[in-house]
């Protein structure tokens, strides 16, 4: 599935006309093409649905979620909620996903009012991990500034060799011939020249193709109608003010003349009438100043009428009228769906429709998007409607996302604390507690847990004074509560150390089937990208076995967090070209995680570099499926991971999603003491997912 998105260069380029113009293209090549425009950009005067949408619905049957208002969008964006937004607009994409082959997406177009739209549009392209189609138009005959324009929203999205910047659409071009024209421009504008960029269509302006209806011209001057006549039909190529005798306005009453004159203009309403009467299928009359016709010459005229000459008037002087009527918005209206037909067929005519069908055709690899991410990790762990138990009841952090949990249906929480103690702070800080959260005094439930603790840890002489002492710790009861198949997971370490969480775990829950070892990964939200990293926070220096283990471990996470694996072992050289002890425990891990799984890509040892950039993959590692193009990234010891780990989260402004722990018989996951409100609830929504992924 490819999704496409269209990126004006500026205002007035005829995004609409072009997104229904690349849509039949698609059609035509026997595509399921779906269509997205997830912000409304609405015009003066619109009142009805998004036009876009409503165009695309009555030119191709293609219906899509409503889009999202601009004033809900400014206000997610004012208030620093950028992220919130992109989430719910892939929710958005992804209840048309699966209908469709291709996606077109339609952009923001940049304005006064809307001076962030490029900055969206940006976002929209990672978000829903968009090929991006640039479209433009001449707004002078100076090349140079056209090629600027260009160049530089491509630079918005990675530049013109960026791969996913795939090549612009010219509309409205004044120049003729056309191929003159392209040849300019490549020389002005080297991508096209190199080929970096792909002219995917050049299209000349067809000003018959902008003619709107008469009743157009009607509706924005609220003008009263006197005579209906072919006012659906008409449509006006051009306006005249009526100041002149009348032997020098016949000759400019043409076809599709909107003749506009004052009331009393007897001679200019009795030549006009001729001249319809004559067979000249002018757009209309319009009469300023509220001034009534004389009747004996309404008399005359009146087979005018009868013919299907439009009539109208205003209040306003011929002036002000004049003016008025300039300020028609030239997009085609929802109800005019003769001149949608004319303009798709027009530009889908003028558009590469076989490279832009080749293109379709081609498998790329798909990237999971951080919003996608968020989104898919808050959907699956609703689904998944487990039972988590958190022991820091009492810590505000927790209580307030246990809340947020609770009301939007992630999970069930249980906050182990006094209830008193958890509704007190709640009202300092103002958390509205829903009325199904479950709190748990612990010492109403500490005793029947002694005997399975006990029966548990016999082989380790475990008493039941000991039992009920180590049971005052609300970690060591949530982790029994997990044992007893109570709650089905664990978040903890807000303010308990990783040690004091894995503990208890690793006593009580003991390793999943098939592993020795608990490891951790974390969730590296790049800005166009989410990455695994693993391990960094649990195994100081693992051995070849137990690193080729947690590369097992962190593929099977990835997979089930909808990443696909490609894992590359972490080292300070590439391939064969170093020695030593350390290079040597990557190569015999890779060696080890290969032969136990065949089917995951598995690479190394591979620099950082070597594994994330493709350039530097192809160089150093031509032959690897993984260099360049890596997923999972598995550090040879927690110095290096978590030391990596922080300076790409703090460098580059990374979110990151954990520790999450794996290779536990039940998902127990541990949190930083840093961590805000947000950290903790996607941490539940993990270990939800966790859950409801082990057997």
């Amino acid at each position: 599935m490819h999704t496409f998105l269209l990126a004006p260069t500026g205002f007035g380029v005829g995004l609409s006309s072009i997104s229904l113009g690349v849509v039949q293209s698609l059609l035509r090549s026997g595509l399921k093409v779906g269509f997205f425009k997830p912000i409304a950009q609405p015009h003066s005067g619109d009142t009805g649905p998004e036009r876009s949408s409503a165009l695309m619905e009555a030119a191709h049957g293609i219906r899509q979620p409503k889009a999202l208002s601009l004033a809900y969008v400014e206000r997610l964006i004012g208030n620093g909620q950028l992220d919130e937004l992109m989430e719910e607009i892939v929710s958005m994409h992804q209840q048309i996903q699966a209908e469709y082959d291709i996606i077109i997406v339609e952009g923001m177009t940049p304005s006064r009012q809307a001076n962030y739209a490029e900055r969206i549009n940006a976002y929209l392209a990672k978000t829903l991990d968009a090929e991006v189609i640039l479209v433009s138009a001449p707004t002078s005959d100076d090349l140079n500034e056209l090629s600027d324009r260009i160049e530089m929203q491509a630079q918005l999205f990675g530049g013109t060799k960026d791969p996913k910047v795939l090549g612009v659409i010219i509309n409205k071009v004044n120049d003729a011939p056309i191929a003159g024209f392209i040849e300019r421009l490549k020389s002005h504008l080297p991508a096209l020249r190199k080929g970096d960029l792909h002219l995917i269509g050049c299209i000349a302006a067809k000003e018959e193709l902008n003619n709107a209806r008469t009743s157009d011209f009607a509706e924005l001057i609220k003008a009263k109608v006197h005579n209906t006549g072919d006012i659906e039909q008409r449509r006006v190529q051009k306006v005249i003010l009526c100041s002149r005798t009348v032997a020098n306005i016949v000759p400019l009453l043409q076809p599709g003349v909107l003749v506009v004159c004052p009331g009393d203009r007897d001679d200019i309403i009795l030549a006009t009438s001729l001249a319809e009467m004559n067979g000249v299928l002018l757009a209309g009359l319009l009469l300023t100043g509220d001034l009534t016709p004389n009747p004996s010459i309404i008399d005359i005229g009146e087979r005018a009428l009868k013919g299907g000459l439009p009539v109208m008037s205003v209040p306003t002087g011929s002036y002000d009228t004049a003016y008025n009527l300039t300020r028609l918005y030239k997009g085609i209206p929802i109800s005019d769906t003769e001149r949608a037909k004319a303009v798709t067929d027009y530009i889908a005519g003028h558009l590469d429709q076989d490279w832009l069908a080749a293109r379709c055709k081609t498998t790329r690899q798909l990237l999971l998007s951080p919003p996608a991410f968020r989104h898919q990790l808050v959907k699956r762990a609703q689904a998944a409607n487990k039972r988590i138990v958190l022991p820091e009841g009492n810590e505000p952090r927790t209580i307030q996302a246990a809340a947020i949990c609770q009301k939007r249906g992630i999970a069930r929480c249980v906050l182990i604390a006094k209830p008193d103690e958890v509704h007190a702070i709640a009202k300092a800080q103002g958390i509205d507690l829903p009325a199904d959260l479950e709190i748990i005094d612990p010492d109403s439930i500490r005793q029947r847990f002694i005997a399975p603790m006990v029966e548990l840890r016999k082989d380790k002489g475990l008493t039941p004074q000991l039992a009920n002492v180590q049971l005052e710790d609300t970690v060591v009861l949530a982790t029994m509560m997990l044992a007893e198949d109570e709650v089905d997971g664990l978040v903890s370490g807000a303010v308990h150390t990783t040690a004091s969480t894995i503990r208890p775990a690793l006593q009580l829950i003991k390793t999943a089937p098939g592993y020795n070892l608990v490891s951790s990964v974390f969730f590296m939200l790049l800005p166009d990208q989410v990455l695994v990293y693993g391990d960094c926070a649990v195994n100081p220096d693992p051995n070849a076995t137990q690193l080729a283990e947690i590369a097992l471990q962190s593929a099977e996470s990835a997979q089930a967090f909808g990443i696909d694996p490609r894992v590359a072992m972490i080292s300070y050289s590439t391939g064969d070209s170093g020695t030593g002890a350390e290079v040597e425990k990557v190569r015999e891990a890779t060696r080890i995680a290969q032969e136990r799984n065949p089917d995951i890509p598995i690479d190394g040892p591979l620099q950082y570099d070597a594994a994330s950039i493709e350039s530097v993959g192809r160089s150093k590692a031509p032959d690897s499926l993984v260099a360049g193009r890596a997923t999972v990234f598995i550090f040879p010891d927690l110095n290096t991971g978590n030391t990596t780990y922080k300076a790409v989260q703090r460098s580059a402004n990374v979110i990151s999603v954990g520790p999450m722990l794996q290779g536990l018989r039940k998902p127990v996951n541990d949190l930083s003491r840093g961590a805000l409100v947000d950290d903790i609830v996607f941490t539940i929504a993990l270990t939800a997912i966790q859950a409801a992924n082990m057997p």
